[in-house]
């Protein structure tokens, strides 16, 4: 018999972070808690205020429901939880945790005996070009040979600037660089602006339009000059016949995946299967989860072996994270066995 319990940890930014939806300065975030009688599993729903298809006003309700019937049927419960993608994640990880020998040993590999690590992308967040331009200096100091800029924010020409700047000093043989628009440009102008960041050798750009405009985005994926990755765009398609679909229909040339968004480790799953079947690419990105979150998303991409570099947040953008194994080391996530677990849930 398994009792469940939830709480809610809002996490704060050490510095507001800018998107192109707006400035974030705090993160709310819930934890699903489960204890049979000899173990106890943590799972993570991290809900995502205005991108989660989940960021509902009966959200807790929803964990409320699920705490009293925590011991139904594992897919029952994910069927029943199918429109909060961010709880059948926090859930599949609990579960996970629960079984595990370990609080957080959710996937034993050779990441999580030290032995190896994930490629990582280092992640510009958006501001003046001061601010953005420290950034960049500071991730290539810190060894990162992949570095992912969110544009949109400031204007499209300082942003082309910064750009510019970096292939003035790093070739695309040193510095592999993407941008992330985040639905910021308007279906009329978008094709005109991939032409002009395409010369800056760039390796992708997501979303450059705002999702759910499934024949501009197909129109602009068949003309690219830049490669196309979707990431909102994959918010929201319930069911594999949507989600192959939308898939046939816009045929990008990535997706991007975020468990906590999309479903969890078995929606993962679904989207990867049928983007190979496609020969769309794809790599895996964290959403501001908290370390216990990212932990899970980390374990689990390590299984993949892809080859590109991850998406993967490293939590230090916290005041209030929790103390964990996961460290950055030149351009790459660690799992160091050294350190230890500090949680206060």
């Amino acid at each position: 018999m398994i009792t469940a319990s939830y709480k809610k940890h809002i996490l704060n930014f050490k510095q507001p972070s800018g998107t192109s939806r707006g400035v974030l300065k705090t993160k709310e975030t819930w934890f699903l808690i489960l204890n049979s009688e000899e173990r106890k599993g943590i799972g993570e729903c991290g809900l995502f205020r205005g991108l989660s298809v989940d960021d509902t006003l009966d959200y807790e309700d929803k964990l409320k429901w699920l705490c009293k019937n925590i011991n139904n049927d594992f897919d029952y419960l994910l069927g029943e939880l199918i429109e909060y993608p961010s709880i059948q994640f926090g859930l599949e990880m609990a579960l996970k945790s629960l079984e595990s020998s370990s609080l957080f040993d959710l996937f034993p590999s050779a990441f999580t005996q030290s032995n190896a690590s994930i490629n990582i992308n280092g992640l510009i967040w958006m501001g003046n070009e001061v601010f953005m331009k420290q950034q960049i200096e500071d991730k290539i100091k810190a060894g990162f040979n992949c570095i992912k800029m969110k544009i949109g924010a400031i204007d499209f020409q300082t942003e082309t600037y910064l750009l510019k700047s970096i292939r003035n000093d790093f070739s695309s043989k040193d510095i592999e660089l993407r941008v992330d628009a985040n639905g910021a440009f308007t279906p009329s102008e978008a094709l005109e602006k991939l032409k002009i960041l395409s010369e800056f050798d760039l390796h992708s750009i997501e979303q450059p339009i705002k999702q759910g405009q499934i024949e501009a985005m197909s129109d602009l994926c068949s003309k690219t000059p830049l490669p196309i990755a979707l990431d909102e765009e994959l918010i929201g398609v319930f069911g594999v016949t949507k989600k192959q679909e939308l898939l046939q229909t816009i045929n990008p040339q990535y997706i991007i995946l975020k468990p906590s968004l999309i479903g969890g480790f078995k929606g993962s799953d679904a989207w990867i299967e049928m983007a190979e079947r496609q020969n769309i690419g794809w790599w895996i990105t964290s959403a501001l989860e908290s370390n216990i979150g990212l932990n899970a998303i980390a374990q689990y991409t390590f299984l993949k072996q892809s080859s590109l570099p991850q998406g993967l947040g490293t939590g230090s953008l916290f005041t209030n994270n929790f103390d964990s194994p996961l460290q950055v080391l030149n351009g790459a996530l660690y799992y160091n066995n050294k350190k230890q677990w500090h949680i206060n849930l």
